[in-house]
């Protein structure tokens, strides 16, 4: 069978394996997708058992028609949990990385499961797929705190670069769409990723906390004007970025970050502070590139 349904809407797009992993990513999908009146796309790729160069077209039938019942079980679960627009379905034969990312030109965003805290693989779609996104990637822990109920928070790190100011957007549209809290954090201990000509700030924790406050309240200021009735809360953490962000994900429902921030200096890879929260959040995280 050749490609299933074919949007060029605007839509949410969904790494779809029907895993165990995977339910907390569609459960997201959904939301985001009924919040932001999007259409759904959920995207399964499937794997070639055998060599690339063995033809066998009787078990190429069998495995796509599995992907098709797979996606089908997708979309009636989708409406289950309350998916009201139209839920378009791919099945594409390549890994799961470049599936998505060639599916992504029309979409939003893009939601994927993801192991739990610790046991991320180097190689997973977690890993690889913010690296290389032009869309932010929203990688789904879980829903909710065990009994689903979820705590209304979001938590978005800033550090003045144009990564931290894309993932403030970001986190600002979550939070006003869901009606949930934001809290932005401004870890600054980070001698390492400043300016040489910043350096002395670091002898006098007094003054980086007020230099970074001015900062962090010039970045949040045109939010706050935006959205005066939103409950945003601002504060510099003297801690390294990941130490502050992981003890305010303690608390959150979603974790939202920059793909690399102001120390980031390969554009092929995720930063320093973004990959640590892929690994250690116990909750959900965005991750949202520089250019969104």
């Amino acid at each position: 069978m050749g490609e299933l349904d074919r949007a060029q809407r605007p839509h949410v797009l969904l790494g779809y394996d029907a895993s165990e992993d995977n339910d907390p990513a569609l459960r997201w999908a959904v939301d985001e997708a009924r919040l932001r009146g999007l259409d759904l796309v959920m995207c399964h790729c499937w794997h070639w058992p055998y060599s690339a160069d063995h033809v066998d077209d009787h078990v190429e039938t069998i495995i796509k028609r599995a992907g098709e019942k797979l996606l089908e079980h997708g979309e009636a679960r989708a409406r289950k949990l309350g998916m009201p627009g139209t839920v378009g379905k791919r099945l594409r034969p390549e890994p799961v990385s470049d599936a998505l990312v060639g599916e992504s030109d029309d979409a939003e965003l893009i939601v994927i499961g993801s192991h739990e805290r610790h046991h991320l693989p180097v190689g997973s779609t977690a890993v690889q797929l913010p690296a290389r996104a032009r869309r932010p990637v929203l990688a789904a822990r879980r829903y909710g705190h065990g009994d689903g109920r979820t705590r209304g928070s979001v938590v978005v790190g800033v550090d003045g670069s144009a990564g931290g100011d894309a993932a403030l957007g970001f986190a600002m549209e979550e939070a006003v769409l869901r009606e949930w809290s934001l809290q932005v954090v401004f870890g600054v201990w980070e001698p390492g990723a400043v300016d040489e000509a910043e350096l002395p700030l670091f002898t006098d924790k007094e003054r980086l906390a007020q230099v970074r406050a001015d900062t962090l309240e010039r970045t949040v200021a045109p939010w706050r004007d935006r959205y005066p009735k939103a409950d945003l809360q601002a504060s510099v953490a003297l801690d390294r970025p990941r130490q502050a962000l992981l003890e305010a994900a303690d608390r959150a429902d979603l974790l939202v970050v920059g793909d690399r921030g102001a120390g980031g200096l390969d554009p092929l890879l995720l930063g320093a502070t973004s990959s640590a929260m892929l690994q250690h959040a116990p909750c959900t995280v965005a991750i949202v590139p520089s250019a969104h």
